[in-house]
């Protein structure tokens, strides 16, 4: 087992050189200015790595770009073992990255939570308050409150005597 350090300093080499072989050095037309590589993880054992790459462009890009990537495997691996120099050269599996989907749900969400602000700050533009639009009470008030209730407490006493 390698240590977590060298395993990131390596899934870090794989992502550089497969993004910079894909730019320059691959001839496909699938692949293109389209392919961007977005993360690399390697396994504890530094014999698997995976890359996570994204496509500009709808789902026939993508297929197209997937199948590039698979022809290009053993070019990719090549290139990272001649960069890397480590006794074994870890196998590559590509993997369509979530992210864009991900955060296209998200948008998604947003907007419908912008338009239900809006539509609540529509309704409430002409309302008033159910009560008294100070509903707190002040030193005053109680004061106020106070005389009202010994005068009644006075009749209600005078009442009861009759």
């Amino acid at each position: 087992m390698a240590d977590n350090a060298r395993a990131k300093r390596l899934a870090d080499l794989i992502r550089e050189v497969v993004a910079q072989k894909l730019q320059r050095g691959i001839k496909d037309p699938r692949l293109g200015s389209h392919v961007t590589i977005t993360d690399t993880r390697v396994t504890g054992d530094l014999r698997e790595a995976t890359v996570f790459y994204t496509v500009y462009g709808d789902d026939e890009e993508r297929a197209a770009a997937a199948a590039g990537l698979q022809s290009a495997k053993g070019v990719l691996r090549s290139a990272v073992g001649a960069a890397a120099g480590v006794k074994f050269t870890p196998s590559l599996t590509f993997v369509a990255d979530a992210l864009p989907d991900t955060a296209k749900t998200i948008e998604d969400l947003l907007d419908k939570a912008r338009a239900k602000d809006a539509e609540v700050r529509e309704v409430s533009a002409g309302a008033t308050f159910a009560g008294d639009a100070d509903p707190y009470r002040k030193p005053e008030d109680d004061e106020d409150d106070t005389s009202d209730e010994s005068d009644g407490s006075e009749q209600k006493d005078g009442d009861a005597a009759k």
